[in-house]
């Protein structure tokens, strides 16, 4: 799992019911928008977030419609699953790289 898709899960993870658009979470992981909205296609196709348009005419408005995304209960578990995964992994391969950092022998 990339750097910045778990930025974007542990974004999602912190406030698992609540609904975020792409920019908000870009600002949260410091990640661009090109980088934030096929992270979240990605998580929506495989069933992680569900996505809804805003309701609001952007010309009253002034701006574009958003995007909200929001975790399903499924993907909240396996965003925490995935999440737990890849810092064992970081945690693991830190170990083998610098054993002196966990305690080990140099």
């Amino acid at each position: 799992m990339t750097q910045p898709t778990q930025a974007v899960l542990r974004a999602l993870v912190a406030e698992p019911t609540h609904e975020f658009y792409g920019l908000e979470l870009g600002a949260i992981a410091g990640l661009p928008s090109g980088t934030v909205h096929p992270i979240l296609a990605r998580l929506e196709a495989c069933g992680w977030l569900v996505s809804h348009w805003e309701d609001l005419d952007p010309h009253t408005e002034g701006r574009p419609r958003r995007r909200y995304y929001q975790l399903t209960p499924d993907g909240a578990v396996r965003a925490r699953a995935a999440l737990a995964r890849a810092k064992a992994a970081t945690a693991k391969l830190q170990h083998r790289l610098r054993p002196d950092l966990a305690g080990g022998a140099v």
